[in-house]
């Protein structure tokens, strides 16, 4: 063997071991064991389906209570359990303690308790001191604290030595802490952060306090910052290239063009604009790109922001390890209602009129189920997915726009003048809660709103720290029936729905008295579970929605 083919082997050795080993690797093994929950929807598409059958509509009714654990904090627990290698991880809402619990033996395996000052956090909070989970990967556990810092523990390390001798600190299990954004601004922190690519993504709340929405991509080894694109502002900010990133209009995609968000703006508004980021994040691999929606613009009173208020509301595109966006898609420009757009991704491959597409479905809380190819953020669909929604007709399909209902309309109203019978009300005709999707049936299950509201935007003045909204809201049962839209008198404030995205139809829809406030999942076993604000845990046979369970 000659010295150059020493030296071509000793080279390849050196690039074949020098290759990273990407966090996301470990993570896909774990989602890919049922045994394991290991994000927050089930797998990085955000379908939240179990692969599990041995639960189905033949014997669920059949299900007992086998233990319960009380996390002791009594407000709202908006995200769900991971469990990886049979160890449940769970956390709380502020002050956010996560618990360690043996599947088996239902014990305790180790606590992390923050340390959080309720007055300058929890008082900031809105709405509600919720938590919506954390993330694993490679032994950690990554939380988003309400304070906005964001942590890494050390999830393997037990409490005690061999002889119980040398119980290991608080201190002992971080391996790294970094803050996230700023209290005094009136920043602070909801949603489940994601690993993906040896990075940790997380946003920022704090719309409500005119807070700059973000997203920002930390290194799993050591928290150090890789990138933070804004939802408004300066291309640079965004991480825009305005020749390259593209949105939909007139019928195609089209390049953004320059500075697409700060000619959307009323001078400097874009710095105190919303568009905060504390929904839900999912992750195409081998498109390497994340998406996920953007909240509501600041103030809520639309006659104070006029424009296009770009990029709020809009649903994500970027490139995981660059942060550059690839695509922007607007669903509700301008937006006069606080339709928050911040609801999750589910990423499906299915027929779109009979060709297979690579799609991205969203329910929006405008009452809009969107669908866009997810490669190019071609949009797909657009349709109601509660028949009450009257705020507009529909979303024209070659502008991509909602056309909106002058009547329902609060800037066309004016400032001081209240506008009655808008539906949905701020609530959404789905809110955080997340969906499910199963491959069986191909439908999307829906914990949604049925609610109504009264709207009137007042002025006011944006002070750092202090509540930004101008706008008082009467919400109330909708009272009108969720599939055909015809007033029926009814007073339920819920619905759980089955939507094709396929067509953009609703296959049936289920009346509940509450809000359905939780997510749902759905399993191979052919059922749908879901939880109500009343304190049912609720079965329901996928195909047509009866119910199969409850307890």
């Amino acid at each position: 063997m000659n010295k150059t083919t020493n030296k071509l082997r000793s080279l390849l050795l050196i690039i074949l071991f020098s290759q990273p080993a990407f966090a996301n690797t470990n993570l896909q093994e774990k989602i890919a064991n049922s045994s394991n929950w290991a994000i927050w929807g089930g797998d990085y598409a955000g379908t939240r389906y179990s692969k599990l059958d041995q639960i189905n509509k033949n014997n669920v009714q059949n299900l007992k209570l086998a233990w319960t654990f009380s996390t002791g904090v009594l407000r709202g627990h908006e995200g769900g359990p991971l469990v990886v290698n049979d160890v449940i991880y769970i956390h709380t809402p502020f002050p956010n303690i996560v618990y360690a619990i043996d599947q088996k033996s239902r014990s305790i395996i180790w606590e992390y308790k923050p340390h959080q000052d309720a007055d300058s956090t929890a008082a900031i909070m809105c709405c509600d001191t919720v938590n919506r989970g954390l993330a694993y990967a490679e032994g950690k556990i990554f939380l988003q604290q309400a304070d906005t810092t964001l942590i890494a523990l050390d999830a393997s390390k037990v409490i005690s030595d061999q002889n119980g001798d040398h119980k290991i600190t608080q201190e002992d299990r971080v391996i790294w802490r970094v803050k996230n954004g700023d209290l005094k601004m009136g920043a602070t922190n909801t949603q489940a952060p994601v690993v993906m690519n040896n990075k940790v993504i997380t946003g920022i709340s704090g719309g409500e306090f005119g807070v700059r929405g973000y997203i920002a991509a930390y290194d799993i080894n050591d928290g150090h910052l890789v990138w933070k694109g804004y939802s408004m502002g300066p291309d640079k900010d965004i991480l825009i290239d305005p020749k390259k990133t593209t949105t939909w209009k007139n019928g195609k995609t089209q390049a953004v063009g320059e500075n697409s968000s700060l000619n959307t703006w009323q001078g400097d508004q874009w710095k105190i604009g919303g568009g905060t980021t504390w929904g839900w994040y999912s992750y195409d691999p081998d498109l390497k790109l994340m998406y996920y929606g953007s909240g509501n613009p600041s103030t809520w009173n639309p006659v104070q922001r006029p424009g296009d208020n770009k990029w709020s509301m809009s649903i994500w595109a970027r490139n995981v390890d660059t942060g550059k966006v690839k695509w922007i898609y607007q669903m509700t420009p301008h937006d006069e209602w606080d339709y928050d757009g911040i609801n999750e991704m589910i990423l499906i491959d299915q027929k779109i009129n009979g060709r297979m597409r690579k799609t991205l479905a969203h329910l929006d809380r405008n009452g809009f189920g969107y669908v866009l190819d997810r490669v190019t953020g071609e949009l797909l669909l657009a349709e109601k997915f509660d028949h009450a929604v009257n705020w507009a007709t529909h979303i024209d399909l070659q502008s991509g726009r909602p056309q909106v209902v002058p009547k329902f309309s609060t800037e066309y109203n004016g400032e001081d003048t209240t506008t009655e019978g808008i539906c949905p009300a701020a609530l959404g005709s789905k809110n955080q809660q997340p969906v499910s999707y199963s491959p069986q049936t191909g439908l999307i299950y829906i914990s949604a709103n049925h609610v109504c509201m009264d709207y009137e935007p007042f002025e006011v003045e944006y002070s750092a720290g202090q509540p930004y909204v101008g706008a008082t809201v009467r919400m109330f049962p909708a009272g009108v029936d969720a599939i055909t839209g015809q007033p029926d008198k009814s007073t339920n404030l819920g619905q759980f729905t089955a939507w094709n995205p396929a067509t953009g139809k609703i296959v049936w829809s289920n009346k509940e008295p509450f809000s359905v406030w939780s997510g749902s999942v759905a399993t191979a076993g052919g059922i749908v579970f879901y939880g109500t604000l009343e304190g049912y845990l609720k079965a329901i046979d996928a195909k047509n929605g009866q119910r199969t369970f409850s307890f």
